[in-house]
């Protein structure tokens, strides 16, 4: 009519992509919702396979790493605080089995890049030792992140349910039934403590001491001096959520501020490296064939404790804590 023609391919392709783009967005929400109510029903799926609160909590512990009575391994406790606090559920056997599996892909891996003797150990030891502590130290700290980001809601679903009328046990029971993990697993663990017969501050001091996050260790304190002094718990909670949200924004302004040395830090200390890794696997006989030269084992012993040194440093500049 005006001079535009309508090409009918162009609208069908057009209403062809809406299509898929809406299917993609409900798929997308689908699997979150999914994803979200398996996060929230773990700790009620273990409840369904055992009977009566003494097995639950027996058994909670056991996956958290813990004895029957709660306590942690004396031998190699660091290991044991990072099992606990990495969330993973904890089974002894599976756990040696894929680590024995590492050690051997790692190893053989080793050796073939670099086709030395020294291979072979240095990729057992990366992939039995330095893999493992890494992906517990990576989920300990993606765990500690998210409680830190979920007490406040936590703390406040709590005082909407004291100022209801509600219990205290059936208040932290409450927020296991209703909020997604990690959160909803240590409230529920603390409620089938008190449960199990412990008190508030003896269920809140053991959640403290299995998730090792300094927001939590208020809490605790909060509840303990309440507990010791008396006073209103309702108001004692609500100042210890915002509290917990000021620190949450302070550290946040503390990571945006050291963003530039932290990034240059990884790039500084990945780059020799990478460097060493990259001849090695283009041109083995690069290093090879002088690596028993007393010089060379000298610049090279050399050359790791200044990197060493320099990440020591870097250290020291950027990390800041509060």
């Amino acid at each position: 009519m005006y001079g535009l023609a309508i090409d009918a391919k162009l609208i069908v392709m057009i209403l062809i992509g809406a299509a898929v783009f809406a299917a993609a967005q409900g798929l997308s929400g689908l699997l979150s919702v999914a994803t979200t109510k398996k996060k929230v029903n773990r700790r009620l799926t273990v409840a369904n396979k055992v009977e009566g609160i003494s097995a639950l909590v027996v058994e909670l512990r056991k996956q958290r790493g813990l004895s029957a009575s709660g306590g942690r391994a004396r031998r190699l406790r660091w290991l044991s605080d990072l099992i606990i606090a990495s969330g993973l559920p904890y089974d002894q056997k599976k756990w040696l089995f894929y680590v024995a599996a590492a050690a051997a892909l790692g190893s053989a891996g080793g050796g073939i890049l670099s086709h030395m003797p020294l291979g072979f150990v240095g990729g057992a030891v990366f992939g039995g030792i330095l893999l493992p502590l890494g992906v517990l130290k990576f989920k300990a700290g993606r765990r500690s992140a998210a409680l830190g980001q979920q007490l406040p809601q936590a703390l406040e679903v709590i005082v909407r349910s004291l100022e209801a009328g509600h219990p205290v046990p059936g208040a932290v029971a409450l927020v296991g039934r209703e909020m997604a993990d990690p959160v909803g697993t240590e409230f529920g663990m603390a409620a089938d403590e008190i449960a199990y017969g412990a008190t508030l501050e003896q269920a809140v001091e053991r959640m403290a001491e299995r998730c090792r996050h300094p927001d939590l260790d208020l809490f605790a304190a909060t509840v303990r001096l309440q507990e010791k002094t008396g006073g209103n718990l309702t108001g004692l909670l609500k100042l210890n959520a915002s509290t917990i949200r000021e620190r949450h924004k302070m550290r946040l302004k503390i990571k945006a501020a050291s963003s530039e040395g932290r990034a240059s830090a990884m790039i500084l200390t990945s780059a020799p490296f990478l460097a060493v890794t990259m001849i090695v696997v283009i041109s083995p006989h690069f290093y090879g064939d002088v690596i028993n030269e007393p010089l060379v084992k000298y610049g090279l012993a050399g050359m790791g404790f200044w990197i060493f040194l320099g990440n020591l440093i870097m250290r020291r500049m950027i990390d800041m804590r509060l």
